[in-house]
């Protein structure tokens, strides 16, 4: 056995060589191709296609994608993180796979307030005290037992070489090594493999350590990461600086298989995350609501059309903010939120001429029983499965801790909880107390992957990174593609706009809008403000013929489309 696994080493070696080589940024656009992997980062696109083309299904290819961009894309892929997917076999059953980190049984509501009940700053955010147990591995790990076809280790090689014998960098992620590498050695509290100053694009980035993790991974599977010498490297971090961090959170740590949420809009039928993703009732929630106020017909991107966004995205989370947390210790009242009752009564005071002021809007009257730095990929194989899957450390690095010996970063999940009831997180979302702290509970996630079809048939699959504004991202993607009847690409690189009820601002691309535009919103009461960028979307789509379309944007980062 140890002998094949040195063969299949060196064939996944030799086979990686063209990924330590100068890369330069992909283009946005693919057509014509029967599998396709869409992702952050070309080495770990052509990574899943390499499962791909060997016969693998695009759930073998989305266990390899999600290892390599743990080394190639180390501020957002992880193992040391969680994600959420939602999966749709080519006859047509879908599927929800949860493996969102979740708290220290040692957590507490009040764990990040001082005396006075004030929030410490940072404390939530930065360092050992920030991160959730992961789910990275164990939702890999039971994907696998669940959908896999080709053998666990032949999956897991391709990281492992990537990570012994290194990968080139992309300018971007030079720059950003650059930018976090000090504070990362600062809270480790050693050099890590991020200390080398000055990275520029071309470097080859070794990271032995996370290596030789990978490979006990490989070998043991499930308890390579959560039992045995990792395990105790992540404990023994945990206690070196004060975290709560325990053996029986490793050991009672498990993906959940949850129920989709399945949702029609035109004709078309929406496969989407349920709790703890708040996005996919939301987005089905919104689009139910666009469809009754015959949105489109307004006009793409005109300022009636965006107003009308705006109006319907302030309540959707307002709602948000009161009513949603981890279905195993909340009750989510999905069937309530999304009945028509319930969306008539919310939308009937929507004035379509003038803006509702945040303040004045509540959670709708409901009888009681997540940096932007997540990453998401698309995959579709030759029998047309398809996976959706965002993946996330939360912000930037996550925590900044790198787990000493084991080469990997934790995530700083904890603040996606409400640390305080009433107060926003990093993004600005403000949550109650049903996303309140306990122990073992799963942190609310804006995280929404999403799978479309039309007529029994697969036609697309988006997500984004992006944190609250994942959402609104995902969901105008979704009306560019059946509303508007945009390709992929035009859907993908359309202007994005953003609201989220608190604060009461509006969000545009900057220089994408015309400035008419910006003057009717502010005549009508909103609050404009442009920002650089909102999602980065990684999505597919299937075109009449059956052959697939790929986007992704460029200009907001690595984002590549691989296949055949």
């Amino acid at each position: 056995m140890r002998f094949f696994l040195l063969l299949l080493a060196l064939a996944g070696f030799l086979s990686l060589l063209s990924c330590i080589s100068p890369m330069k940024t992909s283009k946005n656009h693919a057509k014509k191709m029967h599998s396709m992997v869409v992702c952050s980062h070309p080495a770990a696109a052509k990574a899943g296609k390499d499962i791909l083309s060997s016969g693998g299904n695009a759930y073998d290819a989305a266990i390899t994608t999600q290892f390599v961009l743990a080394v190639v894309y180390p501020r957002a892929g992880n193992i040391g993180g969680g994600g959420l997917m939602v999966g749709r076999d080519g006859d047509g059953k879908v599927m929800a796979l949860d493996f969102r980190e979740k708290a220290p049984l040692a957590a507490h509501k009040d764990m990040y307030l001082d005396n006075n009940g004030n929030i410490i700053p940072y404390k939530s955010l930065t360092g050992i005290f920030s991160v959730g147990v992961p789910g990275s591995v164990d939702g890999m790990w039971t994907l696998h037992r669940e959908k896999g076809s080709l053998p666990w280790y032949q999956l897991i090689q391709p990281a492992i070489d990537l990570a012994r014998h290194g990968v080139t960098l992309t300018a971007n992620e030079a720059k950003h090594m650059n930018e976090y590498a000090t504070i990362i050695d600062s809270v480790s509290g050693f050099n890590t493999d991020y200390s080398k100053k000055k990275w520029k694009a071309g470097d080859v980035f070794i990271q032995s350590n996370l290596a030789t993790t990978l490979e006990r991974i490989r070998d043991y599977g499930r308890d390579g990461f959560y039992r045995g010498k990792v395990a105790d490297q992540i404990i023994q971090t945990s206690t070196a600086h004060h975290g709560l961090i325990t053996q029986q959170d490793l050991d009672d740590y498990h993906s959940r298989w949850r129920s989709p949420i399945v949702s029609d809009y035109k004709g078309y039928r929406l496969c989407l995350m349920p709790p703890p993703s708040s996005g996919g009732v939301l987005i089905a929630q919104m689009l139910k609501v666009m469809e009754r106020m015959n949105l489109s017909e307004k006009g793409h991107n005109t300022a009636p059309y965006i107003h009308g966004l705006v109006e319907i995205t302030r309540r959707a989370y307002a709602d948000r903010s009161e009513y949603f947390g981890d279905p195993d210790y909340v009750v989510n009242h999905i069937n309530t939120l999304l009945s028509d009752k319930y969306i008539n009564e919310k939308y009937d005071n929507i004035n379509p001429n003038k803006a509702t002021p945040s303040t004045d809007i509540k959670a709708g009257a409901v009888e009681r029983i997540e940096s932007f730095e997540t990453t998401h990929f698309s995959i579709v194989d030759q029998w047309q499965n398809a996976v959706a899957i965002t993946t996330t450390l939360n912000g930037n690095y996550g925590s900044k801790m790198v787990v000493a010996g084991g080469g990997f970063l934790l995530n700083n999940e904890m603040d996606d909880f409400s640390v305080k009831p009433g107060s926003p997180n990093q993004f600005g979302l403000v949550g109650g107390e049903a996303n309140s702290i306990q122990p073992g509970k799963r942190m609310l996630s804006s995280m929404s992957p999403t799978i479309v079809s039309k007529d029994g048939t697969l036609y697309a699959v988006v997500g984004t990174p992006g944190g609250s504004t994942i959402i609104t991202a995902n969901l105008q993607t979704i009306a560019n593609l059946i509303d508007f009847n945009m390709s992929m690409e035009e859907a993908v690189l359309a202007p994005k706009m953003h609201s989220q009820w608190l604060p009461d601002e509006v969000y545009l691309e900057k220089n994408k809008f015309d400035q008419s535009v910006i003057l009717q919103l502010e005549k009508m009461g909103h609050v404009v403000k442009e920002v650089n960028a909102l999602g980065k979307l990684d999505c597919i789509k299937v075109l009449e013929d059956g052959s697939l379309e790929g986007g992704t944007d460029p200009a907001k980062g690595d984002g590549t489309i691989d296949g055949f």
